[in-house]
């Protein structure tokens, strides 16, 4: 039986870490989003991917991305913000994929805990924006809850085997669905929770370069920090979590992940590119 929770050495800390996944275009950052940002180069995470969730948060995304050395973007339009869908949107998400910090689609995919938007409307965007990924030849950032069937089907009919499914939390038979296809595994928080060994058995069967860490901030906050608004920094904690999951070496983690987001994402990910 693991540890509740991995202990972080000060070498770990040291080590370059990317955070594939936070919104810190949100308000909750807005009052201190400089120091967020310092404490997360403080954890040694040195770049940060922020994704869009509808076409304003795009923009903003790739605002952030412009001013700040350690963010980079991704544009996309969320399965809870699709209910409006219109084709015309690819035309904006289009131009500001081509802006020179987007290094994804995303956040896109399909949801059907929450019913803010019909489930054929979300195919409807969903697939229109597997399809502007192929075209763009960029990586997509997954979404799904609830929904693995689906979106599993239209990853075979338009992905291209290029993406995350981020924040995985299915069985071991959609990751291997996933994986076999050419995707890669997002860890975010839960796996640090006490509940959560069904996860964790998922992130210690994962093959070494297909994993990836995010916090998905500012959600999903790791042990032992659950109750506080997450936040980059912590994807250390995350990282230290899986290392234990897999019985690797906390830095082992730490360069396979950044390595993993670098082949997925580009090499703008790493710090000096």
């Amino acid at each position: 039986m693991v540890r509740c929770h991995a202990r972080i050495s000060s070498n770990f800390a040291m080590e370059q870490l990317v955070d594939t996944h936070c919104h810190l275009d949100f308000d909750s950052y807005a009052n201190d989003l400089d120091e967020v940002l310092g404490r997360a180069a403080a954890a040694g995470v040195g770049r940060i991917i922020v994704p869009g969730i509808d076409l304003a948060s795009s923009q903003a995304a790739v605002w952030l991305a412009e001013r700040h050395e350690s963010i980079l973007a991704a544009v996309g339009v969320h399965p809870n913000s699709s209910a409006g869908w219109q084709d015309e949107w690819l035309v904006e998400l289009r131009q500001l994929a081509n802006e020179g910090r987007v290094v994804a689609i995303g956040e896109i995919g399909l949801d059907y805990y929450r019913d803010h938007s019909p489930s054929a409307v979300q195919q409807q965007a969903f697939a229109a924006q597997l399809v502007l990924a192929a075209e763009l030849n960029l990586p997509v950032i997954v979404h799904n809850r609830q929904a693995d069937e689906d979106v599993l089907t239209w990853l075979r009919r338009f992905g291209d085997g290029r993406g995350v499914l981020h924040s995985f939390s299915s069985s071991w038979r959609v990751a291997e669905a996933a994986l076999t296809q050419g995707y890669y595994l997002g860890f975010t928080g839960p796996i640090t929770f006490k509940k959560a060994e069904t996860l964790r058995e998922v992130a210690a069967q994962a093959p070494h370069d297909r994993v990836l860490v995010e916090t998905d901030g500012p959600f999903l906050t790791p042990h032992p920090y659950r109750g506080r608004r997450n936040e980059p920094a912590y994807v250390r904690q995350i990282a230290a979590r899986l290392a234990e999951v897999r019985g690797v070496p906390e830095h082992a983690i730490a360069g396979q992940t950044t390595s993993n987001a670098a082949r997925l994402f580009g090499e703008r990910v790493l710090i000096g590119a």
